[in-house]
């Protein structure tokens, strides 16, 4: 006959992992909120959502001494959320796994939203020279640039297949904020505004992981008239991957024709897609974007490094060279280096 203080031996690692687990777990919101890590405490609210009630996962049966029939001890434990057993993703501001789906209507960072003081190698002059006055300031090399952009799911599932529609906007703008002879000017600002289809993907190939696939319609321009006016229409393609704390987004797209065009040879300079990077590692965040024309040899970097400074603000350091950093200067060669802040939301 077992030893009931063997059996009772035996269940008390049992009930010590059960214990463990349950404090790991949060319990209330204020359990998230002391967080300070802003990817985890966004993890950790997302779990105290999706995290259902607990249900005994085992059983410990105890003999007493004395002959009486056992008796059944429960373990009981919290039911693990999805999210508890998947892998952080850098592109579930997708709303890709079902932990991370926020419903419609709720804003979702799109493109990085920054504020830098930039330095440019030579600013381009040309485009402004018909409505320059004698004695007029040149502009300036140092300039405020700042861009805001997001994006919201607009319909969830839709056509009753696994597809989000989304919503996103973009604007940057150029700003000779030190430039007080030339009364501080903006200089240029883009307005993007775009529609997108996104379907989540769960294709892994050799530790690469397809994560989605989408279809996206997109309008910029910079609201000018005249000879200043710049604008294009283009549908595109997207897909996106990741492995580790590496991810990319790669886009091909077609320029839809218009009937007054003010630049029909953009795509000389902008190509015909771009490929996004990303790697995340201890807070910091190193991104490029890329975009080359292979028949006229013409394209653009840009590079960027976010590193912590407090709460959802990182310092924010960016590298440009090539064409098209705004529509003004599509066909302009650019350098600029710029340092300032981002923000995460």
């Amino acid at each position: 006959m077992p030893h009931p203080h063997r059996t009772l031996l035996l269940s008390l690692p049992l009930l010590y992992a059960a214990n463990v687990f349950a404090q790991d777990a949060p319990k209330v919101v204020g359990d998230c909120a002391n967080i300070a890590d802003n990817v985890a405490r966004l993890a950790c609210f997302d779990k105290l959502a999706a995290t259902p009630a607990p249900r005994t996962e085992a059983a410990v049966v105890v003999n007493s001494a004395d002959g009486a029939p056992a008796t059944t001890v429960p373990v009981v434990t919290a039911q693990p959320s999805a999210e508890s057993s998947a892998r952080f993703s850098q592109l579930d501001h997708w709303e890709l796994d079902a932990p991370y789906e926020r419903g419609v209507f709720k804003f979702r960072p799109h493109h990085a939203s920054y504020l830098i003081a930039t330095r440019t190698y030579r600013p381009n002059e040309e485009p402004y020279e018909p409505y320059r006055l004698t004695g007029d300031a040149d502009l300036s090399k140092s300039e405020l640039a700042f861009q805001l952009s997001f994006k919201m799911k607009m319909v969830e599932g839709a056509f009753g297949k696994p597809v989000d529609l989304w919503f996103g906007y973009t604007q940057n703008s150029f700003w000779q904020a030190a430039n007080s002879e030339a009364s501080s000017p903006f200089r240029e600002t883009n307005y993007q505004p775009e529609v997108m289809a996104i379907a989540p993907i769960g294709i892994e190939i050799g530790g690469v992981q397809l994560r989605h696939v989408g279809l996206g319609l997109n309008h910029q321009s910079n609201g000018q008239s005249g000879t200043l006016s710049r604008s294009w229409n283009r549908l595109y393609a997207q897909f996106g991957i990741e492995k580790g704390g590496l991810s990319a987004t790669a886009r091909v797209w077609k320029r839809l024709s218009e009937d007054d065009d003010d630049n029909p040879d953009l795509v000389d300079y902008m190509g015909r897609g771009d490929l996004a990077l990303a790697y995340r590692r201890d807070g910091h965040i190193y991104s490029s974007t890329m975009r080359y024309n292979f028949h006229t040899d013409r394209g653009a970097i840009q590079a960027g490094w976010a590193f912590p400074l407090a709460g959802n603000l990182k310092g924010y350091a960016q590298v440009f060279a090539g064409y098209g950093q705004s529509l003004i200067d599509y066909n302009y060669f650019q350098r600029s280096i710029g340092l300032g802040v981002l923000g995460l939301f």
